[in-house]
């Protein structure tokens, strides 16, 4: 798969993010030409003191990909700069992954979530409208798109989509924002259009606050206690290496016969789709196993306490059902979520180590062979 990305120009909007690094890497090392467009690492808005503060520690900085691609600090709300950059670039395929991307903090800064996720799609969605070089899109929404009705099976692609909190209805906005363009626009100029719609993913190098797995490893190496808020939320579970797979591929195939394009879910199978406390339980195990291999990590271990804050609303059951990315595609899932903990934990251990680098490239190479 990674061949076909070679010397193929790619324009990534949220680069500097967690799935933007390891997107942005993936590249880099198939050798495609990287243009990015993000918000600075570590930051998820410069407007509101409710928003999260920038992390001292971020994947973008810690994977050194910055001289390796073509790099634009800027807002996805600022059309006029990602115009002007998206036409220096002029790119052949576009990943669209710039957004607010978490639940709680939606509560606190709505109106940032909706500009942001609503109108960044609008402006991505523009200047792929008025390019002449770009043939395949994929805009990358969440699982948290449909109507929850807390159904014990998966949601398909064609349920109703009205996602609860202002973050997934943002995102329910999102997918309109570009069926409306595809309908409208890209269908007559024959540009490729999909959105992924994928589930939660984990992998080293997530420093975001309010997610199970930064938690875990903020735990760990602060030794305080992990607080599990909701440690019986099931979600569908994956590395983020199987979601970025998925993404690459679509791009791929609709690049090359339109009839690909779609709208389609992205998560592991059934078996899973796990709990929250399940996730905490197994990143407990694999860290006592992988800590035997660095002497400095001995101390560190990880205990929990459940303790519900009663905060804002969130989903308690959500699956997907991924038959048609699995039909229509041939992707399937290759870690479950036992490897994806251990693959998170290795990697963790590693930067504890000033291994980081080392561990994500040895890990992509054994995931796309």
């Amino acid at each position: 798969m990674l061949d076909f990305y070679k010397g193929k120009r790619v324009f990534i909007t949220g680069h500097t993010g967690f799935k933007g690094s390891w997107l942005t890497k993936i590249l880099v090392m198939a050798g495609a030409e990287v243009y990015g467009y993000s918000l600075p690492p570590g930051i998820n808005s410069d407007l509101s003191e409710n928003i999260e503060k920038p992390n001292e520690e971020n994947l973008y900085d810690i994977s050194e990909v910055d001289s390796q691609i073509h790099s634009m600090i800027g807002d996805i709300r600022d059309y006029k700069k990602l115009k002007e950059f998206f036409e220096q670039a002029r790119p052949e395929i576009v990943f669209h992954l710039a957004a607010q991307p978490i639940v709680r903090e939606s509560y606190l800064s709505p109106r940032y979530t909706y500009e942001t996720n609503v109108m960044g799609t609008v402006n991505i969605c523009e200047c792929v409208r008025n390019s002449d070089s770009v043939r395949s899109f994929v805009n990358i929404t969440t699982d948290k798109v449909y109507q929850n009705n807390e159904w014990e099976w998966g949601y398909r692609e064609d349920e109703k989509l009205d996602g609860f909190d202002p973050y997934s209805n943002s995102k329910s906005c999102s997918e309109l924002v570009t069926h409306s363009y595809i309908n409208s626009f890209f269908k007559e100029k024959r540009i490729a259009v999909s959105t992924a719609r994928a589930g939660n993913v984990i992998g080293g190098g997530d420093f975001a606050r309010d997610r199970i797995v930064p938690d875990c490893v903020r735990a760990v190496r602060s030794g305080k206690l992990l607080t599990l808020r909701n440690p019986n939320s099931t979600r569908p579970f994956q590395h983020v290496l199987e979601a970025l797979s998925a993404y690459l591929l679509l791009a791929q195939k609709q690049y090359e016969d339109i009839s690909f394009s779609g709208y389609y879910n992205v998560g592991p199978d059934e078996s899973d789709a796990v709990t929250a406390g399940k996730i905490a339980e197994l990143f407990s195990q694999k860290w006592e196993e992988e800590k035997k291999k660095y002497e400095s990590l001995d101390s560190m271990k990880l205990e929990m306490v459940v303790n519900p804050d009663g905060g804002p609303h969130e989903a308690n059951y959500l699956k997907l059902d991924c038959s048609r990315i699995k039909a229509r595609l041939g992707w399937s899932p290759r870690w479950n979520i036992d490897t994806a903990v251990e693959k998170t934990v290795a990697w963790t251990a590693g930067y504890l180590n000033h291994k980081a680098v080392e561990i994500m490239e040895i890990q992509i190479k054994e995931y796309f062979g």
